[in-house]
């Protein structure tokens, strides 16, 4: 006969299992999902630990599925032909991979840890097996990608339009937007921005400057908070 479980490990696995839950209702890819399936998602979600440092993949890396910080910093690096350059950093609560749910593409970028990092980690045969029997689950997904790829056509049209000094506060209010806040708690250098947005960094220095100079936004520790968005929200309508 199988010994029972003492109750305080079905509380702490009860615990668990509902903690995730809470973080794939807050994912965007998941956050229309009625919670009896969030639960059924959760229960094939594994957590890993990385240190300092190491990668969670590399650039050509078979793409196996998606990942959710949990907690630290996790930050996506390129190599452009001038040495690896960063492009993105991913704070807790943010989920990335999302595509390899659904294709078996090579990764097309470095994921690294920049400090004691926990993720959650969906696998792609893990989540097609749950499509199988719960088909909303996919719907999810791809309502979410159609979004992500409608807000990229509107961003690609309006900074075909803009100067440099037009795409950056463009990308400022995008960024403050996603962070629900006047203030984008990412780590942004010039260099990031340049590269976000297709310009050298000594444009973009010269133009972040003016916007500190007229007092459009403040900067401390490279961390940039808006402090006139009717500026900005001007300087990045298209000037024909």
């Amino acid at each position: 006969m199988l010994e029972r479980l003492p109750s305080w490990l079905n509380w702490a696995r009860d615990t668990e299992h509902a903690r995730r839950v809470g973080i794939l209702g807050r994912t965007p890819v998941f956050a229309g999902l009625p919670r009896r399936l969030l639960a059924r998602l959760a229960v094939q979600l594994f957590e890993k630990a990385y240190a300092p440092g190491e990668a969670v993949f590399s650039e050509g890396d078979p793409g196996k599925g998606l990942f959710i910080v949990l907690d630290g910093e996790i930050e996506v690096v390129r190599d452009a032909g001038q040495g690896p350059q960063r492009i993105v950093t991913f704070s807790p609560g943010t989920a990335f991979g999302e595509l390899a749910l659904i294709d078996d593409r090579p990764r097309s970028a470095h994921v690294i840890a920049m400090e004691d990092s926990h993720l959650l980690v969906l696998r792609r045969e893990d989540f097609r097996k749950r499509v199988d029997s719960s088909p909303a689950v996919a719907w999810s997904l791809l309502t979410e990608l159609s979004r992500r790829l409608r807000r990229a056509d509107e961003k690609i049209g309006g900074l075909v339009l803009l100067d440099v000094p037009g795409r950056i506060a463009r990308l400022l209010l995008d960024l403050a937007e996603e962070a629900g806040s006047d203030t984008i708690d990412k780590p942004l250098t010039h260099q990031t921005i340049a590269q976000m947005i297709g310009a050298s960094r000594e444009t973009v220095s010269r133009a972040m400057k003016d916007f500190q100079d007229a007092n459009w936004v403040t900067v401390e520790r490279r961390r940039i908070t808006l402090a006139d968005r009717t500026a900005l929200e001007q300087r990045a309508q298209a000037r024909l």
